[in-house]
């Protein structure tokens, strides 16, 4: 079984139901880890503890919760959606409604990493993070935020790419 997904890849080897884990979003199948553990020939001593040792590791991943979705596309730049395809100073100072979205204050410069096709009623919101050493404490964080709060200021390379948008589009910790 392979486990390509995880940014981990050793933790295949040492903890196998990492991988199960990961593969089923979030569903923790202790009998099949069991299962998979008895296979590769363990004693049942070193398998418990194994599975303890998985189930130690995996339990911080599963604190967060999946939110409604904001849109069921986005536009990208590549088709992995990690490449900025703007820098957007915000107008205006926004107060995030829950964890899908991210604070901004006016003046501050914001990474746009993809922007979420508008779907009847809904708003216009683009995902990105804040940019800036005097900001260092919202750095990183990816989050929501209304389009029309901010300008762009430069665009690196044009959102061209559609793409579905997943559960872990809106995932929050």
């Amino acid at each position: 079984m392979e486990c390509r997904h995880y940014p981990f890849p050793l933790a295949w080897h040492v903890c196998p139901g990492v991988c199960l884990f990961h593969k089923r979003r979030g569903s923790l199948d202790l009998a099949r880890i069991w299962q998979e553990l008895q296979q590769r020939k363990m004693t049942q001593r070193v398998c418990l503890a194994v599975l303890l040792l998985c189930f130690g590791l995996i339990c911080p991943l599963v604190t967060g919760i999946f939110m409604d979705k904001l849109a069921s596309k986005k536009l990208c730049a590549d088709d992995n959606c990690v490449y900025t395809i703007s820098l957007a100073r915000a107008e205006e100072d926004y107060n995030a409604p829950d964890c899908r979205f991210i604070n901004i204050k006016k003046g501050e410069l914001i990474y746009v990493y993809s922007k979420l096709v508008k779907e009847n009623d809904s708003g216009e919101f683009w995902a990105g993070s804040v940019y800036g050493e005097q900001y260092e404490d919202h750095m990183g964080t990816v989050g929501y935020f209304p389009s029309s709060l901010v300008s762009e200021q430069h665009v690196y390379q044009e959102a061209n790419k559609t793409l579905p948008t997943t559960d872990i589009d809106f995932f929050c910790e």
